[in-house]
């Protein structure tokens, strides 16, 4: 389906191509959530040489992380607007292209100022990119595929946190933080190529003022989601943005902490995927109370391991693929919530959603970095606290949602 509305009303239009070749187009979307999700994902692991490169500190460089992500969540809801006429096909590709721009710029800068202004140029790209992605995704499928299709295009996204940081530290060693930023711009380009050649052109829609439509904000549904998303990231945030010493405190020795982080993310992929599948048979609150459950409970058992210092290696990996498969199966039902509330406005409430993931995962970095302070355990308690009180505030809303 299309959510393209006419004569000043929304009215539902057949998508040019069927349900099934719909759903296997958002494939190519998902190419696209990959690129951005490497991209915001992976000068993590550059940044020590890339502080030394530039002639900074590592806090400085980490700057760049923190940019791109205030940027990307103040401009997605202005671009959904600025954007709304443009054919949606053409956009994507052309956010991708900005995108792969912004990547050659990061490689080529000369100082950190020049890096700061390429990660905003990339910002925009992604922010442009994701939540079309998303609504062009459940745009093209049938309404009991829809949290399938938002689960295939968000799963660019987990793969990339499974896969951005591991691949970005062996790019950065074999190749220098500069040519492994080349290879990013690469990857968006056949991303958009991608794109180009298994989606579908879909039209804009009627260009509507950002603030006639920010009165979806007004509709009880689309205010129970939101602020959801944000508690929700923010507590898988608490201890991930510190996984380094949070892991060491659970017995995960240096030479061993890739693989976690990689256990993170293979439950962020199945998670994800399997969000999709059980959102469209049983609905969206069995889901996410299940995410919460499961985060609250694996991060308080990490916080007894911390505290007491050891644990057998299975069981931490087990509980950190937990933890990463509840964090990411939030997404895909938030948004078929968001899309189900006010489906004339899904790619603005998409992107508010994006900007909702970051501003919860800039907040449970802040509160992590003050809870780190008092040693690992309070950063993984603070984390599974925030999931209870997401679970409260689901049960809350579950109804008006």
């Amino acid at each position: 389906m299309s959510l393209t509305p006419t004569h000043g009303s929304p009215r539902p239009v057949r998508a040019p191509e069927p349900p099934h070749r719909g759903l296997t187009a958002t494939f190519g979307l998902a190419l696209g959530t990959f690129a951005v999700g490497t991209d915001a994902f992976v000068l993590a692991a550059f940044l020590p040489s890339m502080a030394s490169g530039l002639h900074v500190s590592q806090a400085a460089a980490g700057q760049s992380i923190t940019v791109f992500a205030v940027a990307y969540a103040l401009l997605a809801p202005l671009l959904a607007t600025l954007t709304a006429r443009l054919e949606r096909r053409a956009l994507l590709v052309g956010a991708l292209g900005m995108l792969a721009l912004a990547n050659l710029g990061s490689a080529l800068a000369p100082n950190l100022a020049v890096l700061l202004a390429t990660r905003v140029l990339a910002a925009v790209g992604a922010a442009a990119y994701t939540p079309n992605a998303g609504a062009v995704g459940a745009a093209l499928v049938r309404p009991e595929l829809r949290a399938r299709a938002l689960a295939v295009v968000i799963g660019g996204l987990t793969a990339a946190t499974a896969l951005g940081v591991p691949l970005g530290g062996l790019a950065n060693r074999w190749l220098g933080w500069r040519s492994a930023l080349v290879l990013v711009a690469v990857l968006s380009l056949l991303a958009g190529v991608g794109v180009l050649a298994r989606v579908p052109a879909l039209p804009g829609s009627p260009r509507v003022p950002l603030r006639k439509r920010l009165d979806a904000l007004r509709r009880p549904g689309v205010l129970a989601v939101l602020p959801l998303t944000a508690l929700g990231m923010a507590a898988s945030y608490t201890a991930y943005a510190y996984a380094v010493p949070a892991l060491h405190a659970v017995g995960v020795d240096a030479g061993d902490v890739s693989l976690m982080l990689f256990l993170y993310g293979l439950g962020a992929v199945l998670g994800n995927l399997l969000a999709g599948v059980v959102t469209d048979r049983w609905g969206a609150a069995p889901l996410l109370t299940g995410a919460y459950v499961a985060m609250a409970g694996s991060l308080a058992l990490l916080a007894w391991i911390a505290a007491r210092g050891d644990a057998p290696a299975w069981a931490v990996g087990v509980l950190v693929a937990l933890w990463g498969g509840s964090s990411w199966s939030q997404t895909p039902p938030q948004q078929h919530r968001l899309i189900s509330a006010a489906p004339d406005q899904a790619p603005l409430l998409v992107s508010l959603n994006s900007s909702a993931i970051y501003l919860g995962i800039s907040a449970g970095t802040a509160s992590g970095g003050l809870a780190l302070a008092h040693g690992p355990t309070a950063a993984y308690g603070l984390g599974a606290a925030l999931a209870v009180v997401a679970l409260a505030f689901l049960t809350a809303t579950a109804r008006t949602a």
